[in-house]
């Protein structure tokens, strides 16, 4: 088989049902719902560690939280993994280049890259005064370093007035060009300008929208400005007691309270997908135009969701489906992964810690011990196929940590501060309105899903169970000793 290019199509807070392809009846995602009808759609993809650090920890090295040590958000923790995707793919012969979000640290830490165009996005640790000059985003990140130079030393995303995790929501300030979603295209299309074209490449197009700030070019808000949006998710079970104390602070885990804040964050959100979309539509039309993309495999996913006020949420790190369900497709050129089934769905659990092995198995690379994923390929061929029938998620949250198991039908929840427990039947309820965990007829199937959990977190240095009963109020940290020393 050819040694085909890689493309990582990478977004970041990108809801799994937010697409076009997904069935979503207000998103439009055109180029999006074109790749993924000539590929494999895994609808039941999930981000186990739903926040940017943890997930990105999974993406690079392929193992499950408890081994790459991050099991919630910390900033400038070192990232000392001895096999990552791009190292691995580098050793096989490939060129490698992530351009646009990392997230690790040191800033300038390539993870085996052999180059990166970095581009965070705006990151408080990184912006303090106290911070040193070479680990400042305003050194150390391209864009931030080009926007400046293009625009004068005052520029930056924060002119729209809008902070980078709010749910406000306002067209962007400048010129369509100086977007960090169209930077990351240009240097996408830019790198395959001056590539090698003797040596297969692997690109990581890594994309900060539709992250806050929602700041899209205003013809992206028109386009959502007078639809009707269908509403948030609210079910049976929620507090409204969060959003009574926070639904006015503008970064809250809330979001508003207001109503017209709430449709406008919808469509600031909606209109940064579509804007990423036509994005994507360029460089694809690039690939198309430059005779690569016959020769080229291509996955699309995201590190995590959004919960955009379901549920009286906002942000990441729950258990729920908006925060840790995530897109997923796998699609090829007609020169490369000749057996991959086009437009098909595949209803296997899946998570990001497969994508690393998925593209070593595609460049014909082994697979380092070190790694927990499973290849996706086979299921390229046999959509109806598993390669799990259940999976462990978790996120350190102060009073909101949690930790679930999810299987493609149903979840069990269980809240490590309080030790409440929840129970969503996924096949009857896919948007969680329902909490069914005092339902009889379900006490089997709940025993079960927490066996699973124990299971999980039996050996983990938390004291989260006894191996017999989960243990809550336990101290959760961010992040695992093992973090720094693998």
């Amino acid at each position: 088989m050819k040694r085909p290019n890689i493309i990582l199509l990478m977004t970041d807070q990108l809801r799994g049902d937010c697409l076009g392809y997904a069935g979503h009846p207000d998103v439009k995602t055109p180029y999006l719902d074109t790749l993924a009808s000539r590929g494999v759609v895994f609808d039941r993809a999930y981000s186990a560690c739903p926040s940017c650090i943890a997930a990105r920890a999974a993406l690079h090295t392929g193992m499950e939280q408890s081994h790459h040590g991050r099991v919630g958000y910390e900033d400038n923790i070192p990232w000392n993994y001895t096999h990552t995707m791009a190292g691995e793919l580098a050793k096989a012969g490939y060129y490698t280049q992530c351009i646009g979000k990392m997230h690790v640290h040191p800033l300038r830490n390539y993870l085996g890259f052999h180059h990166v165009d970095l581009h965070d996005g705006y990151l408080h640790s990184a912006r303090y005064g106290s911070v040193p000059f070479r680990e400042s985003q305003l050194v150390a990140d391209d864009y931030f370093y080009w926007l400046k130079k293009e625009l004068g030393a005052d520029a930056d995303v924060t002119d729209t007035g809008i902070d980078c995790n709010s749910f406000l929501a306002r067209p962007w300030t400048h010129e369509e060009k100086y977007h960090p979603t169209n930077w990351v295209t240009d240097r996408c299309l830019d790198f395959l300008r001056r590539r090698d074209p003797r040596t297969p490449f692997f690109l990581m197009a890594s994309y900060l929208r539709p992250h806050p700030p929602f700041d899209a070019p205003e013809p992206y808000f028109d386009l959502y400005r007078d639809k009707e949006l269908r509403k948030p998710f609210v079910g049976s079970w929620e507090t409204d007691e969060y959003l009574k104390r926070d639904g006015r602070i503008f970064d809250s885990k809330t979001g508003p309270s207001d109503p017209e804040l709430i449709r406008q964050a919808q469509i600031g959100y909606y209109a940064c997908i579509t804007h990423l979309d036509h994005q994507i539509g360029r460089l694809i039309m690039a690939l198309i135009e430059q005779e690569l993309y016959d020769d080229t495999v291509i996955i699309f996913t995201a590190d995590h969701g959004e919960e955009l006020c379901d549920h009286h949420m906002f942000r990441k790190s729950r258990p729920y489906e908006g925060s840790c369900h995530i897109p997923l497709f796998i699609a090829a050129g007609k020169n490369v992964l000749p057996d991959l089934k086009s437009s098909q769905v595949c209803h296997s659990i899946v998570e990001l810690r497969d994508i690393m092995p998925t593209l070593l198995s595609a460049a014909g690379a082994p697979i380092p011990d070190s790694v927990d994923g499973s290849s996706l390929l086979p299921l390229t061929v046999h959509p109806e196929a598993s390669i799990r029938t259940w999976l462990h998620g978790e996120h350190s949250y102060g009073e909101f940590s949690n930790h679930w198991i999810v299987t493609n039908k149903d979840k069990y929840i269980w809240h490590s501060v309080t030790g409440q427990e929840q129970y969503f039947d996924l096949a009857e309820d896919p948007h969680e309105l329902k909490d069914l965990i005092s339902d009889s007829s379900r006490r089997e199937r709940i025993q079960f899903l927490r066996s699973c959990l124990i299971q999980s977190l039996k050996d983990r240095p938390e004291g989260f169970t006894d191996g017999e009963r989960l243990i809550a109020g336990r101290d959760y940290p961010p992040t695992m000793d093992c973090a720094e020393d693998i």
